[in-house]
């Protein structure tokens, strides 16, 4: 059975993400702007929360893709927001060269212009290439050095790069493209039951607005932080 209208569960996962990811943000300020220690920032357990809130946001964007009428205009969406935010970001002094917003446009726009190649493919393949390649290019997340330039995309670095936002192809293509595999059999209705009922109404309404809220969460926070700053600093 094909499923044609939204998945609760799908949304509430985005929203659970965009949550974390939100509460990290916060932490960020508060050290960055308001003298809190780094450490509520900077630890592994927000390590590890930041890989995995970030993974599952990345593959629930290649699953959505089985659901788009057109990923292709999906992603050019999604870059015309990613270059104002490199654009806003620059003359702020702390540019994202390449963030999840980059990130998702290009991974969006490639699947559109790819999708019946992939599709074509027996099951199997795509999980089977695409999990020893994530594993292979993990360290790329953070970037590899390199003497190139340029290949920051690719999540190769030069000793003078910066981004306050880094998520580059290599490995968060792979994670895309292992969402879009397991999209296929969310669309045809293959998983449990309980995936399709499964409720959590208050999520799924934040994981519906996830590009507005991703957009403008960051700077209504400084907004706050500076406010803040003014009516109670010293």
């Amino acid at each position: 059975m094909r499923q044609s209208g939204r998945i609760e569960l799908m949304d509430a996962l985005r929203g659970l993400a965009l949550c974390v990811m939100v509460i990290h943000h916060v932490c960020y300020d508060l050290a960055a702007f308001c003298g809190l220690p780094w450490w509520i920032f900077d630890n592994p357990v927000w390590t590890v929360l930041h890989y995995a809130t970030a993974g599952l946001f990345v593959m629930l964007a290649g699953v959505s893709s089985n659901f788009s009428h057109s990923n292709v205009r999906r992603g050019l969406k999604a870059l015309g927001i990613a270059l104002a935010f490199t654009l806003v970001t620059y003359w702020m002094d702390m540019p994202i060269w390449f963030g999840v917003l980059h990130l998702l446009g290009l991974c969006m726009v490639f699947y559109g212009l790819t999708q019946r190649f992939w599709q074509s493919l027996p099951a199997w393949v795509i999980p089977a290439v695409t999990i020893p390649l994530m594993l292979l290019t993990g360290p790329c997340a953070e970037g590899v050095p390199t003497q190139t330039p340029h290949l920051w995309m690719f999540g190769f670095t030069t000793a003078d790069f910066s981004s306050a936002d880094y998520f580059p192809l290599l490995p968060w293509l792979f994670v895309f493209l292992l969402g879009t595999w397991a999209g296929r059999y969310i669309r045809e209705g293959r998983f449990p039951r309980w995936f399709y009922a499964a409720r959590a109404p208050h999520l799924a309404a934040v994981g519906r607005k996830s590009l507005w809220i991703y957009v403008l969460h960051q700077p209504i926070l400084y907004g706050l932080v500076l406010l803040g700053l003014r009516l109670f600093g010293k």
